[in-house]
């Protein structure tokens, strides 16, 4: 029999496998280069893995959700990336289905827990 916490941590990685998207795309109206990306993202909270942010960064820059371009002027040159316009459209899109997907799962919850449906016991 599997251990509860073992998989408590492995259904967490996979929510939060499902979450890092949307955490990138959040914080891409100013322009961000990958390290900066990293530490911005753990000071709110999400934990991501340099390994995992930048092909994930590649990935939505072929997705033309982002644009990039590089800045040689320091020694060492750092690529910086933007939400692109699509970018920006996906990403408002994607927040107005993230809501209705959290008030679901609250409305689910409260559900289970004997609450009514707006979270009042």
């Amino acid at each position: 029999m599997a251990d509860g916490n073992e998989t408590v941590a492995g259904l967490l990685s996979e929510l939060r496998r499902g979450t890092v998207v949307m955490g990138v795309l959040s914080q891409l109206a100013e322009p961000q280069y990958g390290y900066s990306l990293v530490s911005l993202l753990e000071e709110k909270g999400i934990a991501v893995e340099p390994g995992t942010l930048y092909p994930l960064l590649r990935r939505l820059e072929k997705q033309e959700l982002l644009e990039s371009r590089w800045d040689t002027n320091e020694s060492r040159p750092r690529k910086y990336y933007l939400l692109s316009e699509l970018g920006k459209q996906v990403f408002a899109e994607l927040k107005q289905e993230w809501r209705k997907l959290v008030a679901s799962m609250q409305d689910m919850m409260n559900e289970s827990e004997g609450g009514d449906r707006h979270g009042d016991r």
